[in-house]
């Protein structure tokens, strides 16, 4: 893969004696915890097989220049140092560029520099492209000049960027699982305190299976506005009895002793899943650390049922490929993931059936949707790093 790289980046950028560094950073995949980030509990995430390659050098002047095998219609996108702001004319390459501006606010001095990215994640499928990009930009820059970031540093500089530069209001789990992740593991992460430890993924018999409905996801902005700040009526409703500072410091006993608290149907039921997700994740975790993936599983499912009935950010294309995959004998539990409106959903499946599962949902959603699914069988892979 990276000798091809090579040779592109030669073909794009001319040849030099300055080597080419390769760097790679994963997409991430939750196994549970959806729309908690921001409401400052627990997630599971880890980080997938599937990345983005960065292949970096420097080039000797005081512009940097950027490239992408995914975008090539885009060209070279060339930026000169002293002016890295956002701009929509440069479309994806704002992401890594929004790292390079934070690091140079950083007081750091950053030399012209040439780079090429490449990655194998489904753009808009909920995997996390972006932050991919972002913490693969990071990590070759922290690497090529030295800047001494340590790994969670440069997650929370990707975020800003994520942020601020870009204006995507994203939580921390998605640079966090792609800089931070560990083959083999899942990270049981606080999003609020950013306290986290490594959890085993050991399987067994099954795998993970990522069900891209490739509808890309259509959360809009007001939509995501409106959760939160439904989340947030609740959370102020139930602090007349609570001193709580999230809603996910609540167990969901005490919500049921206080759910009397919210009249309005709909905002308790976006706090009925974010106060029982938040405990899925919990629950996850202990059937993981005791082999039980069975119950963890049922635990997506009943995660997936959250998301669509109380929460209400799933869609027929997403409603339709996770009753196609509970409906094979070969699964074992699965759930819409992500933002919502589209993307993926998550399937445990066991190993001996992958395959005839895979063929089976996708012939399935194929009929009922009207065009074809994108599958991958995917497993825990190691965070952003230096190749």
């Amino acid at each position: 893969m990276t000798e091809n790289l090579t040779q592109t980046f030669t073909e794009i950028f001319g040849p030099s004696a300055t080597p080419i560094r390769h760097f790679h950073a994963p997409g991430r995949i939750n196994i549970i915890g959806e729309h908690i980030d921001y409401n400052g509990g627990y997630v599971l995430p880890c980080a997938t097989i599937m990345g983005t390659y960065a292949l970096i050098r420097q080039n000797n002047t005081s512009t940097t220049r950027f490239a992408s095998t995914n975008f090539v219609e885009k060209g070279i996108t060339e930026i000169p140092l002293a002016d890295v702001t956002y701009n929509p004319i440069h479309d994806w390459a704002n992401y890594p560029m929004g790292v390079l501006h934070y690091m140079q606010q950083d007081g750091h001095k950053i030399a012209g520099f040439d780079v090429l990215f490449s990655g194998n994640i489904p753009n808009g499928a909920g995997l996390s492209s972006s932050a991919s990009l972002e913490v693969a930009m990071a990590t070759a820059l922290n690497e090529l000049f030295g800047l001494g970031y340590a790994m969670i540093d440069l997650v929370k500089l990707a975020q800003r960027a994520e942020n601020l530069f870009c204006g995507v209001n994203c939580g921390i789990m998605d640079q966090f699982a792609v800089g931070m992740g560990r083959k083999d593991f899942a990270i049981y992460l606080h999003c609020d305190t950013l306290e986290y430890r490594y959890i085993p993924m050991s399987l067994g018999a099954y795998k993970i299976v990522i069900m891209n409905t490739n509808k890309r996801r259509q959360l809009s902005e007001s939509k995501y506005n409106e959760r939160r700040a439904e989340c947030e009526q609740a959370l102020a409703l139930l602090r007349k009895k609570h001193n709580i500072t999230q809603l996910t410091d609540l167990a969901p006993d005490d919500f049921t002793n206080a759910a009397h608290l919210i009249t309005d149907e709909t905002i308790h039921r976006r706090a009925r899943h974010v106060i029982h997700e938040n405990h899925r994740v919990q629950q996850a975790v202990t059937a993981l650390e005791t082999g039980d993936i069975a119950a963890v599983g049922a635990l997506l499912t009943q995660s997936h049922n959250s998301l669509r009935d109380d929460y209400e950010v799933s869609c027929r294309e997403l409603d339709v490929i996770v009753a196609a995959a509970l409906g094979h004998p070969a699964c074992i539990g699965a759930r819409m993931m992500g933002a919502g409106f589209g993307g993926c959903a998550i399937a445990f499946v066991e190993e001996s059936g992958v395959e005839g599962f895979m063929q089976t949902i996708s012939n399935e959603y194929t009929k009922t949707i009207g065009y074809a699914p994108g599958m991958y069988a995917q497993e825990s892979g190691d965070g952003a790093r230096e190749l």
